[in-house]
């Protein structure tokens, strides 16, 4: 272990405990993090003075005064959590404009609930791509450019465009390129909200932050209720949602670029496209099966939310038979303890540990799906609704910061964001599938009615997801702790190395030089003499 430590090594200002052993091998790694869920003490990264990292064990810190831990972040951090909160929640408004307004849009096309989820599979589909694209220009070129071109120019005038589609066809071409580039909002907000966040308050701030997506939806079906139940109305709602997206990108125009970009201009870096990229393929060599992890659990995750939440409306009005508005309550109800739920345990990972409230809040979840679909009644409904997304959006509150202490250091725009959205492409049909299968099956309601299944295939596919997210989880990797504030742009490194070996080779060519002119001297003293 080395010797040397910086004070900001440990947490609480405790002295060091035993050093954790590190396996090789993606088997014997997978047991021991079983392994370590058992055991008191947390699995600590801890960076030394010379900026080497290890690992080590520590007791869980005492439970924080949450207000403390607010005072940790000044008013400039602050600041950046908010735009970053405040694009996440436009952007999850601009989302669940469309997926709690299903049963409208199906009417005002013409088509069958299914057809409509087909717009929702194609958002998700794409956002990967935006994902990846606006994920490496923020790693590139910054935070800053990438988001306001993504919320302004192309989220709200898309948003825009929806409304003026006037066929099927049409609706289903502008969401599929609004999927596109709603996909680069998330990595790029997420790591200008956290990563100059103080490390005991990560936590704590992550749940915050991943509620953004709750909060949207809350906004939305209050947009939706106010709007009332006809057909046309679904418009409003997204006139709505495209004036909070180029909000979002107008605020951001008056914030500076990221502290570590910032620091890296002023220190002379010069990072070209060949420095770039020679960091990233050395980066997806070293860290690929880190990458292929993090894309199965966000698979696993985004099943997760969109299969317990996104045909839920639906279900209260088409099998728990209340009227729109009645359903619009119930849901914004689900979405307020989806709100609690997520801050509350993303503060407890930071003392529990992000896998272990990952996992507790992912069995749990199972445990409720009986008391979540099988109530009547407005009241009823919205009280199951809102435990199940307390814990579904618990586990989900601890995503943020474990994505980003997983992630490379220089890499913390796109690896989050390319990694959420591919699980958010390979999740994408799960509204459409719920839909199809709970509409070919029938069930019998209170009153005595015939109605589409929605509540037992909800049920049933939310019990496999959340098993298999606990196992995931169970045997992944974690980095409590791990610190990335300091990390400078990604090919920054590149750009190093390289200007290291030109300052050699200049040392050697003038040394070459100059024993080529003594030489030459030495024979112009010999041809006089």
């Amino acid at each position: 272990m080395p010797a040397s430590h910086s004070s900001k090594a440990y947490r609480g200002g405790r002295r060091p405990h035993e050093p954790a052993v590190v396996v090789k091998g993606t088997w014997a790694t997978a047991k021991q993090s079983f392994r370590d869920l058992f055991r008191w003490q947390q699995r600590v990264v801890i960076t030394n003075s010379q900026g080497e990292t290890y690992e080590e064990w520590q007791n869980p810190p005492p439970l924080q005064n949450p207000f403390k831990l607010f005072a940790l972040l000044s008013a400039k951090q602050w600041l950046y959590f908010f735009v970053g909160f405040y694009a996440w929640t436009a952007d999850a408004f601009d989302f669940h404009a469309l997926s709690i307004q299903t049963t409208k849009l199906a009417k005002y096309y013409g088509r069958s609930k299914t057809d409509i989820t087909t717009a929702i599979t194609l958002t998700l589909l794409l956002r990967s791509v935006g994902a990846a694209i606006f994920g490496l220009l923020g790693d590139r070129f910054g935070r800053k450019w990438p988001m306001i071109g993504n919320m302004i120019i192309l989220v709200g005038l898309l948003q825009i465009a929806t409304i003026y589609s006037t066929t099927f066809q049409q609706f289903l071409a502008v969401r599929s390129l609004f999927g596109l580039f709603m996909g680069g909002v998330y990595g790029n907000a997420v790591a200008m909200a956290l990563e100059n966040c103080p490390t005991d308050a990560r936590g704590l701030m992550s749940g915050i932050m991943q509620q953004g997506y709750s909060f949207g939806y809350v906004l939305a079906a209050c947009a939706n209720l106010g709007v009332g139940g006809a057909t046309e109305t679904w418009k409003t709602v997204f006139w709505i949602a495209a004036g909070l997206s180029i909000g979002a990108g107008l605020i951001r125009l008056c914030f500076p670029e990221s502290k570590q970009f910032l620091e890296a201009k002023k220190s002379g870096h010069k990072i070209t496209a060949g420095d770039f990229w020679g960091e990233t393929k050395s980066m997806l060599a070293r860290e690929w099966r880190m990458c292929l992890y993090c894309v199965v659990l966000m698979t696993w995750f985004n099943y997760y939310s969109h299969t317990s939440q996104d045909s839920y409306t639906t279900f209260m009005i088409t099998a728990k038979e209340l009227d729109s508005a009645a359903g619009t309550r119930a849901s914004i109800w689900m979405k307020v303890g989806a709100c609690v739920g997520g801050t509350v345990v993303g503060y407890l990972s930071q003392f529990v540990g992000r896998r272990r409230a990952i996992v507790v809040a992912a069995l749990v979840s199972c445990c409720m799906i009986p008391g979540w679909i099988l109530p009547e009644g407005e009241r009823s409904l919205s009280a199951s609704g809102f435990f199940m997304q307390f814990f579904v959006q618990g586990a989900w509150g601890v995503i943020p910061i474990h994505l980003n202490e997983l992630s490379p250091p220089a890499y913390r725009s796109s690896f989050p964001g390319i990694t959420y959205q591919l699980g958010n492409m390979i999740s994408s049909p799960s509204a459409q599938i719920v839909n199809a299968i709970a509409e070919s099956h029938f069930v019998t309601s209170r009153k005595g009615n015939r109605v589409e299944a929605y509540g037992p295939v909800m049920g049933i596919a939310t019990v496999i997801i959340a098993l298999g997210i606990a196992i995931t989880t169970a045997l992944g990797p974690e980095k409590l702790g791990r610190h990335f504030e300091e990390a400078g742009p990604a090919g920054a490194h590149s750009s190093d190395a390289n200007a290291h070996l030109q300052e050699k080779t200049a040392d050697v060519l003038s040394l070459a030089e100059s024993k080529q002119g003594q030489h030459s001297t030495a024979n112009e003293v010999e041809h006089k003499v």
